[in-house]
């Protein structure tokens, strides 16, 4: 259909009569006709129904289906899509108008047939003033646009993983936050740093570097399942967003498969690569109810993670706006400690399984803090292990268990903790040397404990390190094998005397159906097969030690037999001929019970009751300070920071309550416990109480009256709800 230049053609006449000098009518048209034969420009007209009765060949041929545009709705043809402007128009706003419009963003077709355009027209009218329909412009925009979205994308995602960016993702947490905060439901972050990635940085080149963070991203798609919700913060720290889940089982279910698959060995340009990570958890609102505060206190959790042996996780407790100044003053008190003789090395004895004989100790290290008192090696080691202290004091420990153990009468073996950091000193094999001859101990009373962490730098180095110790005469163990980065190629290359197999494998063994069972059996398997010995760590009960003399494990070490004790102490025991240790402790394992003193609150029907926890384990408690309380009973314990468990009480002698929860608790990434949801602090103001509740409750409990805190509001909302078994949010 040819262009015809009429009354209905008004628009391309006023167009070309701005021009100066004026066009004829010949020349007008001919002027649209040019303008018709350039791609992606067309000339456009409707009826006063909105059908199209013109559009320019060219246009036309662009669509999907040109023979049939002719005749159809001009709104069924061009598509209005978001142009970007929030404009807010539509196609169909714009022709009930009947007036002028100009660039009008809309498209045509779908998937790799859709096109953009840009529409202008103007509303076309008779003589007598009726409405005729319109004519215009339309131009394509299909190359502009997709270079628009493509810039809009790099602005929004990174470009190394083509996750979404830092910018993008705050934005995202704050859109879900703030929708969420008035629906009053929760949302979870969780941070990711990943362990040792700059010693392949820094071994391998960045370009490995690069292609080993894409590879972790792909595994984070693959976890979580959803990339727009997975963040590559910059370096190796990861953010994702967890929508509607406060389930904390659930959240450290979802960190322990990103660490378990992140843990895994990656192939890279050639090279093999393993890392780790460590996951922080926050949960609005509990943790913060916006985005800077929910953050920081993931971050927090990260920091805890990391400084707690990484390959973990840890959600986020009040305790953690603490624990930094807490580790910084333990970091400069640490730095005086050995000068100062606060540290000192006790001994837990290790026994042959088949005699119960000793056979030698393990050297631990203790810290005497003149104010704090005794401190957990878990606390201290840790700091010590970021910085070249561990070299200073892991010496330390070596020359002190040689001399001590030179002691010893017989063949007693010493086994002293080496860390990767210490290990890989170029100098430790002299040390080691130095130590012996300095004490007089015979190197084959000395078992030098390596983690695997000394393979993540492979190498010639750690490979002559190892030749050369055993060149020494002293005896290496693998320590804690199968929690870490296990390959039989360490034990095919390196040349162990032993494996130590830790107590998370021991846990369980016990139980029917276990699976810890077959493969502690597969592991001492295979240490027979090749000449090594097998110790069980952590054995605390007497049916785990019958299991391990099922399974043929050459020697055990735990509670089972003694705990650590100091030099002197054990210096006497060793001097008994033949010295052996009759087994005692609990006929069966139990759900491990966590030893503490702390207040917390007891809820039944109306009152509020403060108690102490003497201990809890995932099962259940041991309470003190309710009295003539029957069996059968029902509270609702609140730990603090929104933490309750419906809890039945089982046995009772005097003040003190035996009680079983109603649903388990769940690990809390710390060696804790905590419960699974929480009670919102939306339903603590909506019950009368603020939503630091918790903090005057638990640590400084209110003055009972009559032996009872009436607080009708709080279990009204909340506690009667619970008591009655209508599934109260509870837990970590």
């Amino acid at each position: 259909m040819a262009w015809n230049f009429g009354r209905s053609d008004r628009l391309a006449a006023r167009a070309a009569s701005r021009q100066a000098p004026l066009l004829g009518a010949e020349e007008a048209q001919s002027f649209c006709r040019a303008v018709e034969g350039i791609d992606g420009i067309g000339f456009w007209a409707s009826d006063a129904q909105g059908a199209i009765r013109y559009l320019s060949d060219k246009a036309r041929g662009r669509l999907s289906s040109p023979e049939s545009v002719l005749g159809q709705p001009l709104t069924d043809v061009f598509e209005t899509r978001d142009d970007g402007a929030g404009s807010g128009r539509s196609l169909r706003f714009v022709l009930s108008r009947r007036s002028r419009f100009e660039k009008l963003t809309v498209c045509t077709g779908d998937g790799d047939q859709r096109r953009w355009w840009q529409l202008s027209g103007e509303a076309q009218f008779g003589p007598g003033g009726g409405f005729e329909g319109f004519c215009g412009l339309c131009v394509e925009i299909t190359d502009e646009r997709r270079v628009a979205e493509e810039n809009s994308r790099d602005a929004l995602h990174d470009p190394l993983t083509g996750l979404v960016n830092r910018r993008e993702m705050a934005r995202a947490l704050e859109r879900t936050l703030s929708a969420y905060r008035v629906q009053e439901r929760p949302c979870a972050t969780l941070l990711i740093d990943l362990d040792r990635f700059k010693q392949v940085n820094d071994t391998l080149g960045h370009s490995t570097g690069d292609a080993l963070l894409r590879q972790v991203a792909d595994r984070l798609v693959t976890i979580v399942g959803q990339a727009e919700r997975i963040c590559r913060l910059g370096g190796d720290e990861f953010q994702i967003l967890v929508p509607d889940v406060e389930d904390r089982g659930d959240l450290g279910n979802l960190a322990e498969r990103i660490i378990a698959m992140l843990s895994q060995p990656y192939s890279v340009e050639g090279n093999r690569c393993i890392i780790g990570a460590s996951v922080g958890i926050a949960v609005a609102p509990f943790d913060g109810q916006d985005v800077d505060e929910l953050v920081r206190n993931a971050d927090l959790a990260l920091y805890a993670a990391k400084h707690g042996g990484r390959g973990r996780f840890r959600f986020f407790s009040r305790d953690l706006l603490t624990a930094a100044e807490d580790r910084r003053m333990l970091e400069e008190h640490l730095h005086d400690a050995l000068a100062r003789g606060e540290l000192e090395l006790h001994y837990q004895p290790i026994v042959a399984a088949g005699s119960d004989a000793v056979s030698g100790a393990e050297a631990l290290m203790r810290w005497n803090h003149p104010a704090k008192g005794v401190i957990s090696p878990a606390q201290f080691i840790p700091i010590a292990e970021e910085s070249p202290m561990i070299c200073q004091i892991g010496e330390w420990a070596l020359r002190q268990a040689c001399e001590d153990a030179a002691q010893w009468p017989g063949d007693l073996r010493v086994a002293v903790n080496v860390s990767p950091r210490q290990f890989t000193d170029p100098g430790f094999p002299a040390v080691v040397a130095s130590a012996l001859a300095a004490s007089g101990l015979a190197a084959e009373r000395l078992e030098l404990e390596i983690t695997e962490g000394v393979f993540l730098a492979e190498g010639a180095d750690t490979d002559a390190r190892f030749h050369t110790l055993k060149a020494l005469g002293v005896r290496l163990a693998l320590d804690d094998f199968g929690t870490g980065y296990s390959s039989l190629g360490y034990l095919r290359t390196a040349p162990f005397d032993k494996i130590k197999i830790d107590q998370s494998f021991v846990r369980g063994t016990a139980e029917a159906g276990a699976r810890n069972k077959a493969l502690i059996s597969a592991i001492v398997a295979m240490a027979k097969a090749i000449g090594m010995e097998t110790t069980a760590e952590g054995i605390e009960t007497l049916d785990q030690l019958a299991m391990m003399h099922e399974l043929g494990v050459s020697h055990v070490q735990g509670f089972v037999y003694a705990q650590a004790m100091p030099a002197a102490e054990f210096l006497a025991a060793a001097g008994q001929p033949h010295w052996g240790i009759v087994p005692s402790g609990p006929a069966r394992q139990r759900d491990e019970r966590i030893s503490m003193f702390r207040w917390i609150g007891a809820i039944h029907e109306d009152h509020y009751y403060p108690a102490v926890l003497r201990n809890l384990s995932a099962t259940g408690a041991l309470i003190d300070g309710l009295e003539d309380v029957p069996l059968g009973t029902r509270f609702v314990l609140y730990f603090g920071e929104g933490q309750l468990e419906v809890a039945t009480v089982r046995r009772t002698i005097g003040e003190q309550l035996g009680v079983a929860f109603e649903k388990t608790l769940v690990n809390d990434g710390n060696g804790g416990l905590c419960t699974r949801t929480r009670i919102s602090p939306y339903d603590l103001v909506n019950a009368g109480l603020p939503p630091d509740f918790e903090v005057s409750t638990i640590r400084t409990p209110i003055a009972p009256r009559d032996g009872r805190i009436a607080i009708p509001a709080f279990t009204s909302t909340v506690g009667r709800k619970a008591i009655q078994g209508t599934g109260v949010s509870t837990g970590g």
